[in-house]
């Protein structure tokens, strides 16, 4: 259904669309154009479907922050540039992010650096946990945490500092 649809058409589409998974207004703008329609009806597709519930950027933002932090083991450094990326009202991505359990957060950390640890090759302990830190960085954690958590993996395994 690329290129020239009727606004009926599109706007059908979007809703389909909506309803099968959270979207934000970006990811929807940009299908509409791709669809060709004008930006007059584009604006109207976006109130209606605002006005409907079909879209609702502080729902996307939880769902996408709980989807990206839960399977791809995402920071909230990342995240907080992936939504800004998508054009999220930073207000929205602080309030999200601020619904994230401190204790949940770190386990993901720690989860992702053990499965990690594993495979992180290093003369000494302190440059494994060096590694382990740039590569939570990588993923969007902070720095201070990273290597917080790498040295309690590291010491936990009995090895040098």
């Amino acid at each position: 259904m690329e290129g020239n649809v009727n606004y009926r058409q599109a706007l059908t589409k979007a809703m389909a669309m909506c309803s099968q998974s959270e979207r934000c207004r970006f990811d929807v703008v940009a299908k509409l154009r791709v669809w060709e329609l004008s930006e007059e009806e584009i604006s109207k597709a976006i109130d209606y479907l605002i006005k409907e519930r079909f879209l609702n950027e502080q729902r996307f933002v939880d769902f996408y922050i709980n989807d990206k932090l839960r399977f791809n083991k995402w920071g909230k450094i990342k995240l907080f540039f992936m939504l800004r990326q998508k054009q999220i009202p930073e207000e929205l991505i602080r309030s999200g992010l601020s619904h994230i359990e401190d204790e949940f957060y770190r386990k993901i950390l720690s989860d992702l650096l053990k499965g990690k640890a594993r495979s992180v090759k290093g003369a000494t302990g302190y440059e494994r946990k060096g590694k382990l830190a740039v590569f939570a960085q990588s993923h969007g954690f902070e720095a201070e945490l990273a290597f917080q958590i790498s040295g309690q993996i590291i010491g936990s395994e009995g090895d040098e500092e």
